[in-house]
């Protein structure tokens, strides 16, 4: 035996059987019945055989009842400290029915002793960690075999049927106490994956609201805040008039968009193609698409979406008036959206607030929430000024 397998092969001998096969939870409802029975049977049993002869009258009687009610409570506490994996207590009240076995065949209650003798065996072999297990039933079986010297086949059988039988039980307790563990760590992992779905589903929640109602509201509170500005600056009042209709389409567009969110949700979109045509033309925007368009998967095709409205929304808040491009490219097993813009003018627009007044109006999440969508796809964004204005590019397995 190699180093390594003697520390597994002594654990095997030293280690107390599995609690969780002892718990009265891991017995079926007709296992409990059928022991409840067995323990009842067998106590009629000796009951039956110890005062069925008339052998015991006066403080003998007595003497008896009393020995046999303590070998019950002995045995009761046998099997609660051995449930309980306590080794002093156990191997005191085993020692205690070995004992009262000797007793009572002095006491001329032959069958008392034999059946405490050889539950004894049985239970040692279930409850107790292997090694003393052998010992404890090497003496119960030793004891059983010396009183009954005459019948050695009979005693033989005996021996071998109880080693076996409490052999056979024990591993019955390990296979239920497995089982006991594997359905609480798959009850345990089914609680884990319900949580992380859970998880997983409000964060997707979180983003399409975000999508839908930062880039409406937000767009809405350009138009809503360059009205008054101009409105403090007196400006022509046509002016004025044309922002606050475009606040009144950029809450229609809203009411659009959070309509395509629900179908998403539902599993329901437009090609992202047409999607793209619309939202460029609304945002004055060059759509470009590169390869052969094809069906994208409905995660893929969101992401797409969703990252070109966020990109276009920021530079309607944060670079008012600078020339934008989408480029939409169908790669081998992949697909790119890249959204430019140029450099900013400077100072403020003559109709409207300035990047800097502006750049306060958003959340905060876009860029996370892009961030999110590619990660969970295996894809990559990257965002960041180039050539004096900003670029969004995005790629993700399709």
């Amino acid at each position: 035996m190699s180093t390594e397998e003697a520390p597994v092969a002594g654990w095997y001998w030293t280690r107390w059987p599995s609690r969780e096969g002892l718990e009265r939870e891991a017995e079926s409802r007709p296992r409990r019945t059928l022991t409840v029975l067995g323990r009842v049977v067998m106590l009629t049993a000796v009951c039956w055989g110890t005062f069925s002869g008339g052998r015991y009258a006066g403080w003998s009687l007595v003497a008896a009842v009393v020995g046999l009610a303590a070998s019950v409570v002995i045995g009761a506490g046998f099997l609660r400290a051995s449930r309980e994996q306590r080794p002093a207590p156990a191997f005191a009240f085993a020692a205690a029915l070995f004992a009262a076995g000797w007793l009572a065949h002095r006491g001329q209650a032959p069958t008392l002793g034999d059946v405490l003798w050889c539950g004894l065996a049985v239970l040692s072999l279930v409850r107790l960690p292997l090694a003393p297990a052998v010992v404890v039933a090497g003496a119960a079986m030793g004891s059983y075999a010396a009183v009954n010297p005459a019948d050695w086949l009979g005693v033989g059988a005996t021996v071998v049927g109880i080693g076996l039988l409490g052999y056979l039980l024990r591993l019955d307790v390990e296979a239920r106490g497995t089982a006991r563990r594997l359905l609480e760590q798959e009850r345990a992992a089914r609680a884990a994956e319900a949580e992380s779905a859970a998880l997983a589903e409000r964060a997707r929640i979180a983003r399409e609201i975000h999508d839908v109602l930062a880039h409406s509201l937000s767009a809405q509170l350009v138009h809503l805040e360059a009205a008054r500005l101009m409105l403090e600056r007196d400006t022509d009042r046509e002016q004025i008039r044309e922002r606050v209709v475009a606040a009144r389409r950029m809450a229609q567009d809203g009411l659009a968009e959070t309509r395509q969110a629900l179908s998403a949700l539902r599993g329901e979109f437009t090609p992202v193609g047409d999607f793209l045509v619309e939202l460029t033309g609304r945002e004055r925007a060059a759509l470009a698409v590169v390869g052969t368009p094809r069906p994208l998967a409905a995660e893929c095709a969101l992401a797409v979406r969703r990252t070109a409205q966020e990109a276009l929304t920021n530079v309607r808040k944060h670079a008012p008036g600078t020339r934008c491009s989408v480029e939409l490219r169908y790669l081998e097993g992949a697909v790119e959206l890249e959204v430019r813009n140029t450099r900013p003018p400077r100072g403020q627009s003559a109709d409207g607030p300035s990047p800097a007044e502006l750049a306060g109006s958003g959340s905060g999440y876009g860029l996370l929430g892009m961030r999110e969508r590619a990660e969970l796809l295996d894809g990559t964004l990257t965002a960041g000024p180039e050539d004096g204005g900003w670029r969004v590019l995005l790629r993700v397995p399709a």
